[in-house]
C-alpha cells in the first residue's frame, strides 16, 4: 500500500478514567468513518498527565499490557479494520511500571508493545517517580497497512531513537504526546518551546526520509496552571506539514501520507546511503572529555 491515512486524536482529559476511554472510543470511531486506516492516541489517553505530582495513589491508574484496555480497542480495530497506537500506564508486576504504548493490528490482534526509554523529571513532569525506564529496545510493528515505529513524548528530543527506529525499518514514525505550557510563562517563551518541539520532530522526518505523526494532547490540567499545546501535526519525509491541529481545541483528524515517497526523498537526499557508521562509536559516550 503506497498510501495509508492516519487518524490523530487531540483531546482533553477529565480525572475519571472510562469517559476518557469512552470519548477515545468514539473519536477512533470518527476516524474510521472519515477513511483512517492507523489511528493514533495520545501519551497517556486514559487519565489526566497524573505525573505533575509524586503521588503513590496514581499507581492504581495502571494496568497490565495486553490487559483490558487493549482487549476493548482490539474488538474496535476489528470491527472497523483499523490499526490503533493506544499509549497506557502499565504495570508490569508489583513495583515496576512502563509508560507503555501497545500496538494492535487491524483484525483486533495484539503486536506488541513499545516502552518509552527516554523518562523526564522536571517540574511538573515527575515521570521518573512512577516510570522504569523501557527495556525492549527501540521496536517497530508490522501492519496491515504500513510497517511502524512508535516513539513516546521525551523520546522526541532524541535523535538516536528516530535513527534506530528509521534503520529497523520504519515506514512511518509515531509520537504519542504529553507536553504544555505553564501558564504563568510568557507568550514569547511559549512559542519558542513549541517551535523546538515541533523542529526537532520535522528533523527526524528530514533526516530519515519518512512521515512523522505527533499526537498531544490539549486542555488545561493541574488546576489550571498547565495548558496541554495540542499541535499535534503530521510532516513528510521532507519536513513539510502536511497537518497541523490546533493549540486549544480537540480535533479528530485523518491525513493521507504516501509511503513510497521514502525511496525518492532517500536518493535526492541521500543522508542514508553517505553515513559513516565506522565514525560513530563516540556517540555512545556519556560526554566527550579531552584526555
Amino acid at each position: 500500500m503506497s498510501k495509508v491515512k492516519v487518524g490523530l486524536v487531540q483531546m482533553s482529559c477529565v480525572k475519571e478514567p472510562f469517559e476518557n476511554l469512552n470519548k477515545a472510543i468514539r473519536e477512533i470511531k470518527k476516524a474510521a468513518a472519515d477513511g483512517a486506516k492507523i489511528v493514533c492516541l495520545q501519551e497517556l489517553f486514559t487519565s489526566l498527565y497524573f505525573c505533575d505530582v509524586e503521588d503513590y495513589d496514581n499507581f492504581k491508574l495502571a494496568e497490565p499490557i495486553p490487559g483490558p484496555t487493549t482487549e476493548i480497542l482490539g474488538k474496535l480495530a476489528a470491527d472497523h479494520g483499523i490499526v490503533i497506537i493506544a499509549s497506557l500506564f502499565e504495570k508490569r508486576t508489583q513495583g515496576i511500571y512502563h509508560n507503555t504504548t501497545a500496538v494492535i493490528d487491524a483484525d483486533g490482534s495484539y503486536l506488541g508493545k513499545y516502552r518509552k526509554m527516554h523518562i523526564p523529571d522536571d517540574p511538573a513532569f515527575y515521570e521518573k517517580f512512577y516510570f522504569t525506564p523501557g527495556d525492549l529496545g527501540y521496536k517497530v510493528f508490522q501492519t496491515r497497512y504500513a510497517k511502524v515505529g512508535v516513539l513516546i513524548c521525551w523520546d522526541q528530543w532524541y535523535p538516536e531513537a528516530a535513527r534506530i527506529t528509521s534503520l529497523m525499518g520504519a515506514e512511518i514514525l509515531f509520537y504519542p504526546t504529553a507536553i504544555g505550557w505553564a501558564t504563568s510563562q510568557d507568550e514569547e517563551t511559549n512559542q519558542d518551546q513549541y517551535n523546538s518541539w515541533q523542529i526537532i520532530q520535522r528533523s527526524h522526518a528530514v533526516a530519515n526520509g519518512i512521515p512523522v505523526v505527533s499526537v498531544n494532547r490539549v486542555g488545561y490540567e493541574q488546576d489550571g496552571q498547565m495548558k496541554f499545546w495540542g499541535g499535534s501535526f503530521v510532516s513528510n519525509g521532507q519536513g513539510k506539514l502536511l497537518y497541523l491541529a490546533s493549540h486549544d481545541k480537540e480535533e479528530t483528524s485523518v491525513v493521507e501520507v504516501d509511503l513510497h515517497q521514502a525511496d525518492e526523498f532517500r536518493v535526492h537526499w541521500p543522508f542514508m546511503r553517505d553515513r559513516r557508521i565506522d565514525s560513530y562509536m563516540p556517540i555512545t559516550k556519556r560526554f566527550i572529555d579531552e584526555d
